[in-house]
Formats: C-alpha cells, structure tokens, sequence
C-alpha cells in the first residue's frame, strides 16, 4: 500500500505541475493571436490543451491508485475531497474548451485548479481506515456528485471573472472596480492559507493541549500553528509555546479557527506585497489578459456551465446527501452547517436561473452572479470545514 500511496502522490504532484505548463502555454497563445477566437488555432493553444489533457490523465491516474491503496474512494476527508474538486475542475475547464475553443479560460480556470490543489496538500495526507459513518457507498455517489456540480459551476464563475475584467472600467473609482478587487483579495486568502501551512511546516511546529468537548468529555489536541485561539476549557501541556489569546466555546474549532486567522494574515500581507511591488491593483494587472475576449461568448458558457451544474449539485449535495442522512443519522434534513450551507449554495444559483431567465439578467449582472456563487461555495469549502463544529467535522 506504501508503494501506492508514493505513486499516487507523484502523480499528484505531476498533475500539478502540468497545469502549471499549461497556464503558460495558454497565456502564449493569447499574447500571440490578434483576436481571442484565433488561439486555440496556435501551436501554443495546441500544446496549452495537449499538456492539460495530459495532466488530467496523470491526476486521473492519482485518485485511482489512491482508491487502490486505500480500499474506498479518496473523497473521505479534506485532502481527498479537496484535490478532487481540482481535478473535476480542469476536467470540466477540458470539455468547455472542446465545446468553444477557449484558451483565454485556461489562463484564469487553471490557477484556479492549481490554487484548490495546493490548498489540499496543506490537510493530512495519509490513507486511513474509514470511521463506520462514511462506509456507506453513498459516500462514492453523494461526494463526487456533489464536487462535479461544484466544479461545473465553478467554471461559470471563471467566464464570469474575465467577462468582468473586460467589461469594468478600472480606470476610474467605482462599486464594480472595488468589489472586482475583493475578489481577487479573497483568492490571495487561499495562497496566504497554503503559504502559513508551509511555512509552519517546514518549522516543524507543534503544541499541544487538552480540553473539553460539546459533549463534555476530555479530549487532546495538537496544533501545527501557535494557537491564537484555545479550545473549550482548554489547558496547554506543552509550555515552551505561545498560548492562546482567546478560548472558544465548544460550538466553535479554535484550532481551525487559528488556521484561518494566520491564513488571512499571510494572505493581507501577500496581497500588500503584490501591490507594492506592481504599484496597481491585481485586477489591473489581470485586465490586459482580458482584452480579446469575446464577451457574448463568455456569458453563453457562463449560463451553460450552470445550466449543467446545477442539476448535477441538486442531485449530489441535496437528493442524494438526504438520503445518506437517513440511512446514516435516521433524518433527511437536521440542520448541520454543511447541510445549511448546501442549501444555500443551492437556492442562490435557482436565484441566479430564475433571475436570468424571466428577469433578463445577462451579461455584467450574470458574471457578477456567477462570481459571487463561487465564493459561496469556496466559503462552505474553506471556511465552514474549517471553523464551524457539526457532524461533517470528520472530514
């Protein structure tokens, strides 16, 4: 299983590094066509499509020798879950590239898949034995249907980014330019997590503590990070660390919490960095990139990503997440964050189909729908795994 385990992880890691390719080859290919419909007609989007296609295979390849390695398919927690949406993501980026030819996408979705990826590889890596909740094979069918919905969507939200870097004046303040900037704030968040993780890491970090969990019984935990935040009645054994600036009630994981906290102060900082050092904003820096592309185009592949990801989310994280629940905890609905957060995500994009449908919400009103879906759902991904206490904390 060792042997498995290390071949899946390099082709992981290989995956990785040929989105990376890819993204260039894409960028190539824009830079060098006169108009955004001509480069997928260049060698360089040639091989920009050629190399990703070759990566999804190799990422294919690392989630079935995992699945082989571990006996079940690898969606059981956070590292598992996570680079399978990444990998579904440039799976769904593959099919709208061969449906509209669109390598100006490659340079946005692509990052994007490299960012979720890299986000994973900060979680635990090991192959574990299922706890008896999961070893269900609803499990195979609730979790990877819900990620291939999420990814679809995502991809409208990729078409939505670039329809607004073209179409938004930069030039001069505005609502639309400040919360274009927002947007790419929230993605330098994700880096500065992957950036806090590593650092921590190579460090070697780690403090530990007991305290008291929702149901009252003594429980130990180990912080990779210096805790700014200490568990319900928690006590630090170990005492040559920094303590905690604040204790939590038991609703609330202060240890993920004080992963969030140092991630979005790595990010604050990355995102000032970048800033100084290209004097603008990073919606300025990315506008360039934006200039060829054919925005009637953008905002049909928007509303198909959805049409499609919608149905396919219903039946993942709704239709079939219930029927599991039943199966699992005797209930349909109870409520659980993810639960809630589902819904949510579920009834903002049957906004989204009715308000572009009998409302007329085309063009910069669907990107910017299409956008704020995506933060959604990279909200539960992130924030709700990570901070908020219920019955999907296992993963």
């Amino acid at each position: 299983m060792t042997t498995l385990v290390s071949i899946s992880s390099n082709l992981l890691f290989a995956a990785f590094i040929s989105y990376l390719i890819g993204t260039f080859f894409f960028g190539g290919a824009i830079k060098g066509s006169k108009t955004e419909a001509s480069t997928s007609e260049t060698k360089w989007g040639k091989i920009g499509i050629t190399v990703t296609v070759i990566g999804f295979l190799l990422n294919i390849g690392y989630f079935i020798t995992r699945w082989i390695a571990a006996g079940h398919a690898p969606v059981s927690n956070l590292f598992e879950f996570t680079t399978f949406f990444g990998m579904m993501l440039v799976g769904s980026f593959i099919l709208i590239y061969f449906l509209y030819r669109t390598p100006l996408l490659g340079v946005f979705a692509l990052p994007i898949a490299i960012i979720v990826i890299g986000y994973a590889s900060m979680f635990p890596r090991e192959v574990n034995p299922l706890i008896p909740a999961l070893k269900s094979y609803w499990l195979h069918i609730h979790v990877t249907t819900a990620a291939l919905g999420e990814s679809i969507l995502a991809i409208s939200a990729v078409a939505g980014l670039v329809y607004l870097l073209k179409s938004i004046d930069l030039t001069r303040k505005s609502k639309q330019r400040f919360w274009l900037e927002a947007v790419m704030f929230t993605i330098v968040l994700v880096i500065g997590f992957v950036a806090s993780s590593s650092l921590f890491q190579a460090m070697g970090y780690e403090s530990n503590f007991t305290y008291v969990d929702k149901e009252g019984a003594p429980q130990e935990i180990t912080y990779n990070m210096p805790a700014l935040f200490g568990m319900n009645e928690y006590e630090q054994v170990t005492t040559d660390v920094m303590s905690p600036l604040a204790e939590m009630p038991a609703l609330v994981n202060a240890k993920k919490l004080t992963t969030v906290t140092w991630a979005i102060m790595f990010g604050v900082v990355i995102y000032l960095l970048i800033r100084l050092i290209g004097r603008r904003s990073i919606s300025s820096m990315l506008q360039p990139m934006a200039r060829k592309a054919n925005l009637t185009l953008l905002d049909e592949i928007g509303n198909r990503s959805v049409l499609i990801g919608f149905p396919v989310f219903t039946l993942g994280a709704l239709i079939f997440a219930m029927i599991w629940a039943q199966e699992a905890w005797g209930r349909f609905w109870g409520w659980d964050p993810k639960e809630v957060w589902a819904l949510i995500t579920w009834l903002f994009y049957a906004a989204f189909l009715h308000l572009r449908l009998s409302r007329g919400w085309h063009g910069e009103k669907s990107a910017w729908l299409a956008v704020i879906g995506f933060v959604i759902i990279m909200f539960n991904l992130v924030a709700v795994n990570l901070i908020i206490a219920g019955l999907h904390s296992y993963a």
